[in-house]
């Protein structure tokens, strides 16, 4: 497509374009834009930005094999404060379209992908060795992440540094300002962190032994669910053609019990409608089974058919608008929370999980046995789905005892 198609600006414009960087991609890129549903006027705008962002760098001395430097060393500019001087200038906008046409280079296969590192160095480190080592999940490292990095923050860069009193001395300071639950979240984490410092000779041994327990109560929550009342509202608040993907969405959250990750990985290939199978990615690299239930492959098959964007992708679910490409979790969260809203259903847990939770226990008041729903929900251990039980009337009815002592008046 060419560039006077999209970009009815000054000759200037154009002039800096075929000078730049981008200059042997813009055509392609205009239609890469086009793909993922910007609009024209979007995409006259971004262009003209992308115009601004490889000015700025030619005129820094960067070429198109020093991009990624061109696009940090922008970043940092603007993040330190410079103002545009004028309507051509490098500003935040152009910064975002300069990272925007990076995606696009890794996307064609110009640029090589390279994995974002959270946080310091050493931060950085122990994400790469736990991915490659451990196969732990982009989500669970994204949890880590949030943990170790303030960790490191408070005290410091030197695994050296980590002794014991430092490491509880933190944790203690951390338990004014979070739950339980999520302190002890946040331990494991950094026990984590410590075990790699320790086995990579950086820290020495016994110092992830430092690391405090929060006492809690096992099993003295209930589980988060909501009423099957409730469920059946939030599905038929999804029943019309715009909302062919939520409903998609939702029948897989509260009918498999699948976290909103695994659906957000889903792909083409994880279905094998003749087997009527789902095949999951989950913890640990391990992959696992579900069932393909007749509602739940229907609702696939019309969001397929009928309202998934012709977009060249292994993900099964993409986003509405602009710019198309596969969903993430937190886009998962953000349907669910949407769904809760249109059918009025007041409830304190809004994510994803709670449908997850509904799915178990509305499988034990259908008679499934705690061994089916542990099957179903993948847990490791056993005693993750006794946790369930506890919502089960009938089942607790069947195995109650009569109070001791005399009868009440």
């Amino acid at each position: 497509m060419p560039i006077g198609v999209y970009v009815r600006a000054k000759s200037v414009v154009k002039d800096r374009l075929r000078a730049g960087l981008a200059a042997d991609h813009v055509d392609d890129f205009t239609a890469w834009l086009r793909q993922r549903r910007y609009t024209d006027k979007t995409i006259v705008e971004r262009i003209r930005l992308l115009a601004c962002w490889t000015h700025w760098a030619r005129e820094k001395g960067y070429a198109f094999d020093t991009v990624r430097a061109a696009h940090a060393a922008s970043f940092a500019l603007i993040d330190a404060g410079y103002r545009p001087r004028f309507r051509g200038d490098v500003n935040k906008d152009a910064v975002e379209t300069g990272k925007l046409f990076i995606g696009y280079l890794e996307d064609r296969g110009a640029l090589p992908r390279v994995p974002v590192l959270p946080g310091p160095p050493i931060v950085g480190e122990y994400m790469v060795w736990a991915r490659e080592q451990q196969g732990l999940a982009e989500t669970t490292l994204a949890t880590y992440a949030s943990a170790i990095i303030p960790f490191v923050a408070a005290l410091g860069e030197d695994p050296a540094a980590y002794d014991a009193a430092a490491i509880r001395g933190y944790m203690l300071g951390r338990a004014g300002a979070v739950s339980v639950a999520r302190l002890n979240g946040i331990g494991v984490a950094i026990r984590a962190f410590l075990r790699f410092l320790i086995a990579m000779g950086r820290c020495p041994p016994g110092r992830d032994r430092a690391m405090p327990q929060a006492a809690e109560w096992r099993l003295a929550s209930i589980p988060r669910f909501l009423p099957e009342d409730d469920i059946a509202r939030i599905i038929a608040a999804c029943e019309s053609e715009r909302r062919l993907r939520d409903r998609a969405i939702i029948l897989l959250l509260v009918r498999l019990g699948m976290r909103a990750s695994e659906v957000a990985r889903l792909g083409f290939d994880d279905i094998d409608w003749r087997q009527g199978s789902i095949r999951l990615h989950g913890k640990g690299r391990r992959e696992e089974l579900l069932p393909l239930s007749q509602e739940v492959g229907d609702a696939l098959i019309a969001y397929i058919e009928c309202a998934r964007p012709a977009f060249a992708a292994r993900a099964l679910f993409l986003t509405e608008s602009a710019p198309l490409r596969p969903i993430d979790r937190g886009t998962i969260k953000c349907v669910v929370r949407r769904a809760l809203e249109r059918a009025g259903v007041e409830s304190r847990f809004k994510g994803a999980h709670v449908l997850r939770h509904s799915a178990a226990t509305s499988m034990l008041r259908h008679g499934v046995s705690l061994a089916g729903v542990s099957i179903v929900l993948r847990h490791r251990s056993p005693a993750m789905t006794v946790h369930y039980a506890k919502v089960d009337m009938t089942l607790l009815a069947t195995i109650a005892q009569p109070w001791p002592g005399s009868a009440s008046c």
